[in-house]
């Protein structure tokens, strides 16, 4: 099939259909603005709240669109219990959840292949839904070829998680319910990894509102739409905490659609998305994993551009693991000044810890650890180094720390 004919194949009523499909089987999620986020950014935001679906991700949608339209031969063959027949899907953990819940739903045996990386969460939440889980693979593409082998050893009917009109279409749902709740949008931001989310998001968008601008945000460790579509050449890493949108081939269909109807393709970096994904959790008091936050952290990396700009960004899911989401948070701390190091040059004798430890007592700060070095410093003999981690209020704060270490005579600085 020629690929100018992708694009035509995907219309605003297949979107419509798929919404039909879903009614009372995904959530309409809420769209609302976040006036704080707008007050930080100087655009109007609206969150579009997909992390709040049964599974934590869009990727229902797509799924339970596909599900719903398999013939009673492929519902047969694939009755749960029986050892062949099914559907199988190859996802580092959201396209997974989708599919084997909605099949679950739907009476169908589904076998999941995720790479071996993915995180456990997502991998015994995908069990949880009665899949058959192989982990094969160091990449989705390595997944996918596993998976299409098992197709064809054992009848499955494959469900890609983005290089599908089924998919897309039921992905572009997301697109008629923002616009629907928000009718004066005119800028969506859209987190890219195969493009499956905003491909069916811009279509729907472009036919309902032509005048919408649609931009696409992809990791700049895996920027391979961006590549495709901008003519580029960047480097592919080895990892992003964005693992939702960590795709190494993009798809064919989608691509096609994204040249035509996305407007513009932003990258960023993993700082941006990890500071996005603490102020969702402090602004917001919503979960969201990297992929999900990677628009908000486009919008803030250049607020200038979207400056008044009525702008409406997904919160694709909210699958992340608790030791990675622990990390993200102390490490926002630190960028914000909330957590910080600080070194301290003392003289070794009884007592001096004590008025350290009371001088940044009475700063108002919390220490959270004490280390002390004797041994690896370039002080006399007779001097000790004492590392301190303290919780603050900010950089003035800290600062006002230290004023007050040197105020009490000791050399401090932060490290």
């Amino acid at each position: 099939m020629a690929a100018t004919q992708f694009h035509a194949m995907i219309e605003l009523a297949d979107i419509r259909a798929a919404a039909t499909r879903l009614q009372g089987q995904v959530l309409n999620t809420p769209c609302v603005e976040s006036r704080t986020l707008s007050q930080i950014t100087g655009a109007q935001v609206f969150l579009k709240f997909e992390n709040l679906q049964f599974t934590a991700s869009f990727k229902e949608r797509g799924a339970c669109n596909k599900l719903a339209q398999l013939s009673d031969e492929e519902m047969r063959r694939g009755a749960r219990g029986n050892a062949t027949g099914g559907v199988v899907a190859m996802s580092a953990g959201n396209h997974a959840q989708g599919v084997a819940y909605h099949a679950q739903r739907l009476g169908l045996r589904a076998v999941i292949v995720m790479p071996r990386f993915t995180p456990g969460v997502k991998v015994e939440r995908t069990r949880s839904f009665g899949a058959e889980i192989v982990l094969q693979g160091d990449t989705l593409d390595e997944s996918r070829s596993h998976a299409l082998a098992l197709a064809a050893q054992q009848q499955l009917t494959f469900v890609h998680p983005y290089d599908d009109e089924a998919i897309v279409a039921g992905q572009g749902t997301v697109g008629i319910e923002m616009l629907e709740a928000v009718p004066s949008l005119d800028t969506l931001i859209v987190a890219v990894g195969g493009g499956g989310l905003i491909a069916g998001i811009a279509v729907a968008a472009k036919a309902l509102k032509p005048d919408i601008e649609v931009i696409g945000v992809q990791a700049l460790r895996f920027p391979n739409m961006f590549n495709a579509v901008k003519h580029a050449h960047l480097p592919q890493g080895g990892s992003t905490i964005a693992e939702g949108i960590a795709v190494g081939t993009p798809g064919r269909i989608t691509q096609e659609i994204i040249k035509k109807y996305v407007d513009d393709m932003l990258l960023v970096d993993e700082g941006d998305i990890e500071q996005a994904i603490v102020m969702l959790l402090e602004i917001e008091k919503t979960l969201v994993e990297g992929a999900g936050a990677a628009g908000l952290a486009a919008l803030l990396k250049d607020p200038q551009r979207f400056r008044g700009r009525k702008v409406g960004l997904v919160l694709g899911g909210g699958n992340i693991d608790p030791l990675l989401l622990a990390a993200i948070i102390e490490r926002g701390m630190v960028r914000a000044g909330r957590l910080a190091r600080i070194r301290v040059s003392a003289r070794d004798v009884p007592g001096s810890l004590a008025r350290i430890t009371a001088i940044v007592s009475e700063a108002g700060a919390n220490i959270d650890e004490v280390h002390h070095q004797r041994a690896f410093t370039m002080l006399a003999a007779q001097n000790v180094e004492i590392e301190l981690v303290i919780q603050t209020r900010g950089r003035d704060h800290i600062q006002g720390v230290l004023d007050a270490l040197h105020a009490g005579g000791f050399a401090a600085q932060e490290q």
